[in-house]
């Protein structure tokens, strides 16, 4: 870094306690925490046990001389920077990872003991192991794993440039079927069913995985589509129920949903997709590069040595 001071992107969660106690007052949720109901146990225990978490960062930052820039919208460009650390869980990180080009991403863990996760690199067990961790990442000495996303357009016009988890298409309303045409490899089928979800290998193990879909190799540049819950009242059998995209190939979806909806890497990233409107789903054209992630794939399952 010629001898200046090394620039850090920091993206912070902000904790349901946080929000819902302490800034908006909620009165009801107040309640609900102060008499210990099941329903908020561990909101107050997660959130000061986040709260350690970021202060050990900023005093670790602080110690190893980084130029340390707060990002206080997850998603938008974190400029020119060297590292960026996101401090959650999964969802922090796929959120700040909308804007992330060509700079690596260090996941923390704030919450280990109710938090999965697995996109993380780092969580703090000890004094100390933070500041290792940003040590080793500045240096270049964490492990590298390069993740392939998913780029997807609505009538060429591209809507979500850098998905790393998945993409999710169905009815605005959970209890309606969802309706279109998928096109893929030559195949074209008309499908009803819940809606389907889409992603590269990142993802694959969640909703992927829960729909019936297999686990991929990080590595792999391939997409999957997993259709939910097909209706097929007749018998039919969809040939695109589940299929892989291959890295040069795009998957073309036409609407026939009245009130479409995409959802991108959880519930808050949204577009309306309306009736006849044509959606792509490629992979993208920048990766992304975390650092120090495991082999240990999430539900404590082993990462597959096969390839797809």
């Amino acid at each position: 870094m010629s001898g200046r001071r090394p620039r850090v992107a920091v993206v912070l969660k902000r904790t349901s306690y946080s929000v819902l106690v302490e800034e908006r007052r909620d009165p009801h949720v107040s309640r609900l925490v102060a008499d210990g109901d099941p329903s908020v146990a561990r909101m107050r225990t997660t959130h000061e046990e986040h709260s350690r978490t970021v202060a050990e960062v900023h005093e670790a930052l602080a110690r190893l001389g980084a130029e340390e820039r707060l990002v206080t919208a997850p998603g938008e460009p974190v400029g020119d920077v060297d590292l960026v650390v996101t401090v959650g869980g999964d969802g922090t990180l796929l959120a700040a990872s909308h804007g992330v080009v060509d700079v690596p991403v260090l996941g923390i863990n704030s919450a280990p003991s109710s938090s999965v996760g697995f996109f993380c690199g780092a969580k703090l067990r000890r004094n100390g192991d933070l500041e290792a961790a940003l040590r080793s990442a500045l240096a270049g000495e964490l492990k590298r794993t390069v993740l392939t996303r998913m780029e997807v357009g609505v009538n060429e016009r591209v809507v979500a440039a850098r998905v790393l988890n998945d993409a999710l298409f169905c009815h605005a309303s959970p209890a309606a079927t969802s309706r279109y045409i998928v096109c893929l490899d030559g195949i074209e089928e008309e499908q009803k069913s819940s809606g389907f979800w889409i992603g590269p290998a990142a993802g694959s193990t969640a909703a992927q995985r829960s729909a019936g879909g297999k686990v991929l190799s990080l590595g792999s540049q391939k997409l999957q589509l997993v259709v939910r819950e097909p209706y097929t009242p007749h018998g039919e059998r969809y040939r695109l129920r589940r299929a892989l995209v291959g890295p040069t190939e795009c998957l073309v979806v036409r609407n026939k949903t009245s009130e479409g909806r995409l959802f991108f890497d959880g519930p808050s990233n949204v577009t309306e997709v309306g009736l006849g409107d044509v959606i792509t789903f490629r992979r993208a054209a920048t990766p992304l590069v975390l650092l120090g992630l495991t082999v240990v794939r999430r539900w404590g399952e082993r990462s597959p040595a096969s390839s797809d």
